[in-house]
Formats: C-alpha cells, structure tokens, sequence
C-alpha cells in the first residue's frame, strides 16, 4: 500500500512552507514570471526508487508543473538513467526542485539499503524489518520505502502491539523466573485477542520463563551466532524468533541461517545514506 495522498500532501506542505516561507526571492527578482522550463529526475548513481508520489506532489503543489516517470516506485535504476521528465514554470520548478529532491534522494536512499539486506539473506526465511528508528514526522513515507526496498515493517507505533523490552522488564522487578512469567500472563489478560505480544530477552535463560507466558514473537536482542542458533533450537516453532541489534550489512547473512524468522536492523532508517539524485534543466 502506498502512503495515502492526504498524508503525502501534508508532509510536502510544511516542507515546502519551511524552503520557502516568504516566497523564492531569487527566482522572483531574476527571472521572469511566465518562464517556462524542462527538466529531468537524473540518476547519478545505481539505486532503487522510492518517492515518485511525493516529486510529483512537491511540483504540483507550487505549480501547474508536469511530471512524467518512467520508472516506478521499487524499480532499481543505474547510474545516469533519465528517471523522469518534468516540464512548466520555472519560478514553480525551481520552488520544489529542493524539497522534491530532498524526499527522493532519501527515500531513494533507504529503499536501495534495504534491497541490499534483503539480497543477502535470499534464499532463507528470515524477513528485513525496519524499527521506529525513524525521521520524527516521515515514519509513514521512511517505512513505504522499507517496503519499496523488498524488506517488511515491524510495529508501526507504541500503540499497535505488545513489546516489552528490556527496559519494561527491569522496571517489572521480578525475582524468579516464575515471576515473571506470572507478570506477564496477568498484563496479556488485559488485551484483546487480537492484539500480537512480543517480549525481548538478552540471555538463554529468558527464553522459557517468556515462552511459558505465551507470547508470539521472541526477540534475541545482541546474541552471538551460537546463541542464536540455540535460542531457535530452544524455541523450536513455538513463537516467531526476532534478532535484533547490532545487525550490519557484514553479519545479516549469518544471522539469517541461524533459522530465525526477522531481522530488525535500526540502520535502515536512522543512519541511511541518501540517494544522489539531480535535476537537469533545459529550455522550455
């Protein structure tokens, strides 16, 4: 599913108030205003698209510009493709060359990222999935582009599932393993049926004492390979396995034939690399 259009239209406005807020003085005083330009989306490095509705929305948005892609959202391009036209007042192009660049660039830049983790771990079960690691305000366009890049979401908010981590634990206060086990049963009472429960554990010894509280989804937070690989045979289909921290480009292959079923990885989002995407004008 793409971001919905009214969303889109609301992260490009503020964006477009923040570029400009008076108006583009440049432009006003040098040129004039029935100036008509072409232009194209250039490629100037190998990638995977992500954010062809937010360019449009960005152009259209400060003028009766024209967009035309050729590639689509999730398309891989190579250095040097013409990824679209655009044609219309210049004083409108030059408004949201920025603004559209810089949403592109970046959502071009996560999505190629991610592509690269998920061809890693081709051919075993495990699934990419992003973390809230994400842009205050673009979580919504940042995780489409996780999407964009073949990976998978993780919990959209706070609010959408159960997922203790190691924090809620230590504020638990528990002494025995039995405890916890009994902490956790009474709070999974408290929810709908339908709402899915994960707790992360840091050591073997978390497993069974979680496991008896009956979660769905397991996370390993920072275990070695061999720990891994017997948190799986531990675990042994009884809930979804989750590693998570510390997951790099370097490591995501082995971690996957571990046998777990998701691979969180922060880095996606948080410490991405955008995109080198330019604009090239010509005449009108």
């Amino acid at each position: 599913m793409k971001p919905d259009p009214c969303a889109i239209e609301a992260l490009v406005r503020a964006a477009l108030l923040e570029d400009a807020p008076w108006g583009d003085i440049t432009s006003e005083v040098l040129l004039p205003a029935d100036l008509l330009m072409s232009a194209q989306l250039v490629a100037r490095e190998d990638g995977v698209l992500c954010g062809e509705d937010v360019f449009s929305t960005a152009m259209s948005m400060a003028g009766p510009v024209a967009v035309n892609f050729f590639k689509r959202d999730s398309d891989s391009f190579s250095a040097g493709d013409v990824l679209a036209d655009l044609s219309g007042p210049a004083h409108s192009i030059l408004r949201a060359e920025r603004v559209a660049l810089n949403f592109a660039q970046r959502l071009s830049g996560i999505a190629t990222e991610t592509a690269k983790y998920v061809a890693e771990t081709k051919g075993t079960k495990a699934r990419i999935v992003d973390t809230r690691k994400t842009t205050p305000g673009l979580r919504l366009l940042e995780r489409y582009a996780v999407r964009c890049g073949g990976g998978h979401n993780h919990r959209f908010s706070l609010s959408d599932a159960v997922l203790a981590k190691d924090n809620h634990l230590a504020a638990l206060q528990t002494s025995t393993a039995n405890d916890l086990t009994g902490r956790l049963r009474a709070a999974f009472a408290r929810l709908p049926h339908t709402t899915h429960k994960e707790v992360e554990v840091d050591s073997l010894e978390q497993i069974a004492p979680v496991l008896a509280a009956g979660v769905d989804t397991i996370m390993l937070d920072n275990f070695t390979l061999e720990d891994l690989r017997a948190g799986v045979a531990q675990i042994a289909g009884r809930a979804l396995i989750e590693a998570s921290g510390g997951i790099s480009l370097e490591r995501v292959r082995e971690i996957a034939d571990t046998g777990v079923d998701l691979i969180s990885v922060g880095a996606l989002t948080h410490s991405v690399r955008s995109i080198d995407l330019g604009l090239d004008f010509s005449g009108a």
